[in-house]
C-alpha cells in the first residue's frame, strides 16, 4: 500500500510517499511562485520516486493550522488526485505530527482516527 503525504501548512511544501518497505520524501520553499506549480512539483515528485499515481492507495492532507495559501493550494491539488483517481482523501492537523515524524499519521490512520473524504481547513488569522 503507498501512501501520499502532501503538507504545504508550514515554512516547507513536504511530499512524502509511505508504504511498507520504503519511503520517499522531498520537499520545496513554500512560496507563491511553488503553490502556483503546486500539481507540477508533485508529478515530478511521483516520477523521481519511480511511482505512478495509479501506485498510490490513499492521499493524506495536513489541513492545518497553518499558512493559507499553502492550506488551499495542497488541498485542491490533494482533492483533484483523488477525485481524477478515484482515490480517498484523509485531512490531519498540523499537531497531529510529533516532531516532524509523519509515521504518526500512518498510526491514526491505521487506528481509524482519520476521517475519510472529510477536509475541514483551518487557517491561522
Amino acid at each position: 500500500m503507498n501512501n501520499l503525504i502532501i503538507d504545504a501548512a508550514n515554512e516547507k511544501i513536504l511530499f512524502l510517499i509511505i508504504s511498507k518497505n520504503k519511503s520517499y520524501t522531498n520537499d520545496y520553499v513554500n512560496s507563491r511562485e511553488n503553490f502556483d506549480k503546486l500539481v507540477i512539483l508533485l508529478f515530478d515528485f511521483l516520477k523521481k520516486s519511480n511511482i505512478k499515481i495509479q501506485d498510490i492507495n490513499n492521499v493524506f492532507v495536513n489541513q492545518g493550522p497553518g499558512k493559507f495559501s499553502g492550506i488551499r493550494a495542497s488541498i485542491a491539488a490533494a482533492k483533484g488526485i483523488c477525485i481524477g483517481n478515484n482515490l480517498d482523501i484523509y485531512g490531519f492537523n498540523t499537531n497531529q505530527v510529533e516532531g516532524n515524524d509523519y509515521s504518526s499519521i500512518m498510526r491514526l490512520f491505521e487506528r481509524g482516527i482519520l476521517i475519510k473524504n472529510l477536509i475541514k481547513p483551518h487557517y491561522l488569522s
